[in-house]
């Protein structure tokens, strides 16, 4: 997740993405937050390398998930996992798939690495940087899921830029999704669950699969609850669901 609202940037250009369409690294807020526990500064400096993809090493200017994990059936991606619960809770129940996390807050990182270790799960590689970056670096309708649960709002006006989804995000999703993968997305902010809507409704390629409120107002069943959506509902906030199906359009090329 995106760490405190005012804090100063963290801003650089990655040196391996093409130079044509490169995104600037942009990371808000805090990396590190307070101090860890021997342990998990030890997963941090000796589990993480084996696990990180780099992005900026050559050796990751392109990623190939099916490299990554071999024999795997499927891919997902999340987006700003935070302490790791709904990313661990998915790869516990599937690990015939490949995930990949995203998250620049250290602390969140190392307690996604101590729940690897104590599932001894080995389908998960994490990307501590900027996801913008990440997303030219994948192939085309190669994921089968993308996920971005409760990422920072940005409330104000003036930040709304530095906002995760955003229509030009949504089609870099909807040309990582194959046809029939999912964009799930979550916010406790109405005015963020709007400004969603509008970026993916403006995407040919999704299709939102809600029928009624209680599509929207409740996850599904495999859906698990996160630490930040037990924060919002005890704060008196109502999450809202979002489920997205992406769906070929008339004149798209096979990927």
């Amino acid at each position: 997740m995106a760490a405190s609202p005012g804090s100063a940037p963290i801003s650089s250009t990655s040196s391996v993405a093409s130079p044509d369409a490169r995104p600037r690294r942009l990371i808000y807020g805090r990396r590190l937050g307070p101090r860890l526990s021997p342990r998990r500064r030890r997963l941090l400096e000796e589990r993480l390398p084996q696990l990180r993809l780099d992005l900026d090493s050559a050796e990751w200017a392109q990623i190939d998930p099916r490299a990554l994990f071999p024999g795997a059936q499927a891919f997902e991606l999340e987006i700003g996992f935070g302490g790791g619960e709904h990313l661990l809770w998915q790869a516990e129940r599937h690990p015939e798939h490949g995930f990949i996390g995203v998250e620049p807050y250290l602390g969140g990182v190392a307690k996604l690495l101590a729940g690897l270790e104590a599932r001894g799960l080995n389908n998960v590689r994490i990307v501590v940087d900027d996801a913008r970056l990440l997303l030219p670096r994948l192939p085309t309708a190669s994921l089968a899921r993308i996920y971005v649960l409760f990422p920072d709002p940005w409330p104000k006006r003036r930040h709304h830029k530095r906002r995760i989804v955003n229509r030009e995000t949504v089609a870099e999703f909807a040309r990582l999704l194959h046809p029939g993968g999912e964009l799930r997305l979550a916010t406790d902010d109405p005015d963020y669950a709007r400004w969603m809507l509008a970026a993916v409704l403006a995407e040919p390629r999704f299709c939102w699969l809600a029928e009624s409120a209680r599509d929207w107002r409740e996850q599904p069943e495999d859906w698990p609850e996160t630490r930040y959506e037990a924060k919002a509902r005890r704060a008196g906030r109502r999450p809202v669901f979002l489920r997205l199906v992406r769906q070929a359009v008339e004149g798209e090329a096979d990927p």
